[in-house]
């Protein structure tokens, strides 16, 4: 009984309407959802050369800590992890393609939480979600949401890089690509029945098979957590405060602040704790913790961490308060004893859940108005052009000024505000003074 009194004055549970019992299972429901992340996020970092084993536990640690600080502090129903997409351009784009070291790497995210921080605290963060047009930030999240899905169809080898058509199809017949494809059709049909593990069902399946064709060994199921001292204490904090990564910093900053923002006021709306505006209790708390959480995360190796709206799962079953976040996050900590399991799970068995996290986020493309090409023009400029040049910031770039241009040549340039002018020109001085030297 003082267990409930104590829960009932933390989480102020029955002014929420619900019970300790179906806030734990709200917990479970969401960490079920979104526990993926563990298995995904050290393969697509160890791309980078980080210590996959290191990241495993990192990834549980942010977790954790993220989503008990967004239940102790704001009160919400709401988990943290690393953002998916984000990690992909650091991985993929910022260590592959641009060839930085991932320890600055980091440092660039570190320092995009740190301008995300800074702007929520200056409450110019409100300002920027208000004034930045629904073709930019629908454009912004479906353009990731195909830069993920590409990575998820490479992984599993369906695509191939090809010299004389940029990419081609691969061997269907392969183990990769067979796996690869089952995966993500478990995912979809799981998902479409309102199955809300069918990502972790997924993984689970195709690394069984895995394990029973030979491509996966099994070591075991426990052990201590493995030690972080490879990635922890490793970040180049000061190698990545330079000109030359101002577009990268600057893209994880604009990109977790509307995606972290975005699911809050979706998983809020669900749970029935907006008003008309959008605006829900406690936001201010909330902006902090994702801000915090973010910074935190780049200090011991792991991409920049967000909202989930897996959360929305624990939502829809009843979870209207922080102790759902709270029981997410402690389950996030007794996960960091299954390394061997994680270590065994093969690259195509999560490739099937970045395509379907490609579908879901391409899924925002039916917001845009596509009979005004001063905002269609925009959004597919934005989308198009993250996987087509394999850079998140040039495709963000690109739709802010097309944008500009579209509303500046149709004579619609009251539309223009003033947050997407200066974000345009920002890009303007990037391409003409960072980039063409």
């Amino acid at each position: 009984m003082n267990n409930q009194g104590l829960l009932q004055r933390i989480f102020k549970l029955q002014e929420h309407g619900t019970t300790a019992r179906t806030e734990v299972i709200a917990g479970f429901t969401t960490f079920l959802t979104m526990v993926y992340i563990v298995f995904v996020n050290p393969q697509i970092l160890g791309a980078a050369g980080m210590d996959t084993q290191a990241v495993f536990v990192t990834t549980c640690l942010i977790a954790a800590f993220g989503s008990i600080l967004m239940g102790l502090v704001a009160n919400l129903p709401v988990a943290l992890a690393p953002a998916m997409g984000l990690n992909a351009f650091f991985a993929f784009v910022v260590v592959g393609a641009m060839g930085y070291s991932w320890q600055v790497g980091m440092g660039a995210i570190f320092w995009g939480a740190l301008g995300l921080l800074i702007l929520t605290l200056l409450r110019v963060r409100y300002w920027m979600i208000a004034n930045i047009p629904m073709s930019l930030r629908v454009g912004i999240t479906a353009g990731i949401g195909l830069f993920i899905a590409m990575m998820g169809l490479k992984n599993a080898g369906i695509i191939v890089p090809n010299a004389d058509t940029i990419v081609t199809v691969g061997n269907l017949t392969s183990h990769s690509v067979l796996l690869g494809a089952l995966g993500f059709f478990i995912i979809a049909i799981l998902a479409s029945r309102n199955i809300h593990a069918a990502v972790l069902v997924s993984i689970v399946v195709t690394t069984v098979i895995g394990l029973a064709i030979g491509d996966v060994k099994f070591s075991g199921v426990f052990a201590s957590p493995p030690a972080v001292t490879s990635v922890v204490g490793q970040v180049d904090i000061k190698g990545a405060f330079n000109i030359g990564m101002a577009g990268v910093i600057f893209s994880f900053m604009l990109v977790n602040l509307f995606d972290s923002s975005g699911t809050l006021i979706g998983v809020t709306d669900k749970a029935g704790l907006t008003d008309e505006k959008g605006t829900f209790p406690r936001m201010k708390q909330a902006l902090y913790v994702d801000s915090i959480s973010s910074v935190t995360g780049s200090l011991i190796g792991t991409s920049s961490v967000t909202a989930y709206i897996e959360s929305s799962s624990g939502v829809a079953i009843g979870g209207r308060t922080g102790l759902m976040a709270v029981i997410t996050g402690i389950l996030f900590l007794l996960v960091m004893f299954l390394s061997p399991l994680a270590a065994m799970v093969p690259s195509y068995a999560a490739a099937g859940a970045l395509i379907y996290v490609g579908v879901l986020m391409t899924a925002s493309l039916s917001r845009v108005r596509w009979d005004d090409l001063t905002e269609a023009v925009p959004a597919f400029v934005t989308a198009a052009m993250m996987p087509f040049s394999f850079s998140i910031t040039e495709g963000i770039a690109l739709g802010f000024i097309s944008y500009c241009v579209m509303k500046l040549g149709t004579g619609r340039w009251r539309e223009i505000s003033p947050c997407v002018v200066i974000v345009a020109l920002l890009f303007v001085l990037k391409i003409a003074f960072i980039d063409a030297h």
